[in-house]
């Protein structure tokens, strides 16, 4: 078995010849199919105390190959394969112990990383290198992702205001191909897990406050909006009349499936602006959007659109409305949050989403970017951004093809129906569809231009 040398120093160079690589290979491959094993058979406890012995404590014996394996992967003095195998690692377990509900296991797992034993001093080379790779680790954002998974129900609710949409800060972590193939899938899982919980809370919360009165305080509103969301409902609900967002959606496709692209750009335009009540507002967006589409993908100007320029476009126009880089807002975005009209962002997200469903992924991505930007503030200064994700979650929650809500007026009197000015003499009724299809898979490779 290689052992570190004394004087190794860690800025030796740390490429990896052909060998070395197809040694660290079979190490990675040797542990995780020890983890794998054990983690369906033995007590978390045993797990978590040969986890800690690989990782942490870096025990040797002779005669346990994940041990040697380890050691093999010290030994190549290359941090980020060493951070490799441990994320994998650490997903592996989430993985397992999700699925079968050992939440505390995860937990655990986690507060074993940020254990005060590896930032204490050794006399040995190799635990000193590990553990310099360990607190590298604790201070990425790699940990920060794994965090996620510790986070009981009550601290995403009581801690910092972002924890409340980890369903979107999962996003980034499933969609990223880079990641590990566990990590992506515990991501996913769980951020299915946590939309689901919040789809039947909604539903549950319209069903009651239906029957008892927005006035009870015993009901348990899942959102941000206080009694402000039953209104909120009805006026969404009450917009899928003869001409809803999903019939215009479905208008709009017809109509265009036989266009160039250069011709449907400017369709698209009409199509968004459509639904814009405030004519102001209504012309700049029509000004900018014609600025971003008119040079979107031009060189495909003159062939016919198809279903992979569809998604391409929807998911350039949605970076047009959230972030064009990834990390912070657009230019659009801020000039509809700040002129303190986020639903009406929310309703051109959601009118993009109707004509190409698969640009959801981009979209979540999009709102885990902003989210992931202004967490750096207070809970006080996000007010507008914070709005915008409540309604962004109840207007999609009700958009889900397996909720149904019915807006039903209680008042019979003769007012008009149309401009539904009282929302009191209406009750809003809310149930779940068993016909429902599944979702996109996001881990299913994307094609591009």
């Amino acid at each position: 078995m290689n052992v570190l040398p004394d004087d190794l120093q860690t800025e030796l160079p740390v490429e990896l010849n052909t060998q070395a690589r197809r040694i660290v290979y079979d190490s990675q491959k040797t542990i995780y199919t020890l983890l794998l094993d054990i983690v369906r058979i033995k007590d978390p406890a045993f797990v978590l105390s040969l986890f800690k012995d690989l990782f942490i404590n870096l025990v040797e014996n002779v005669n346990s190959a994940p041990s040697q394996a380890i050691q093999e992967i010290v030994f190549a003095n290359n941090e980020e394969e060493f951070k490799n195998t441990l994320k994998r690692c650490c997903y592996i377990l989430v993985n397992n112990w999700e699925a079968a509900r050992d939440h505390q296991a995860i937990r655990e797992l986690i507060a074993i990383l940020s254990e005060p034993l590896i930032s204490q001093n050794t006399t040995s080379k190799k635990l000193r290198l590990i553990r310099k790779w360990l607190n590298n680790f604790i201070k990425s954002k790699d940990y920060q992702d794994l965090k996620m998974f510790a986070l009981k129900h009550e601290d995403r609710e009581k801690g910092h205001w972002s924890y409340r949409y980890t369903s979107y800060l999962l996003v980034p972590q499933y969609i990223d191909r880079t990641n590990p193939i566990e990590q992506r899938k515990a991501a996913r899982t769980l951020s299915k897990q946590l939309k689901d919980k919040f789809k039947l809370d909604l539903a549950m919360y319209t069903s009651r406050a239906a029957s008892a009165g927005t006035r009870d305080k015993t009901l348990k509103n899942p959102t941000g909006l206080g009694d402000e969301v039953i209104n909120l409902i009805k006026m969404i609900v009450a917009r899928r009349g003869q001409f809803n967002y999903v019939s215009l959606a479905n208008i709009f496709i017809q109509q265009t499936q036989d266009l160039t692209y250069k011709d449907f750009k400017r369709s698209l335009q009409k199509y968004l602006i459509f639904c814009l009540a405030n004519k102001q507002l209504a012309t700049t967006l029509n000004i900018k959007l014609s600025e971003k589409l008119n040079v979107l993908y031009e060189s495909y100007d003159a062939e016919p659109i198809n279903k992979l320029l569809l998604l391409k476009t929807c998911e350039g126009v949605i970076e047009f409305l959230t972030t064009e880089n990834y990390q912070s807002p657009s230019e659009l975005f801020l000039l509809l949050i700040f002129q303190k009209t986020p639903l009406t962002l929310v309703i051109l997200l959601l009118n993009i989403v109707l004509i190409c469903k698969p640009s959801r992924l981009r979209l979540e991505g999009g709102i885990a970017d902003l989210i992931r930007y202004y967490e750096k503030f207070s809970e006080s200064d996000c007010q507008l951004i914070i709005k915008f994700v409540e309604f962004f979650n109840v207007t999609f929650t009700i958009y889900a093809e397996d909720v149904e809500y019915n807006l039903i007026k209680i008042n019979n009197d003769d007012s008009d129906e149309g401009s539904i000015a009282e929302w009191e003499d209406y009750r809003v009724f809310s149930q779940l569809k068993g016909n429902a299809k599944p979702d996109a898979d996001p881990l299913d490779e994307k094609k591009s231009l």
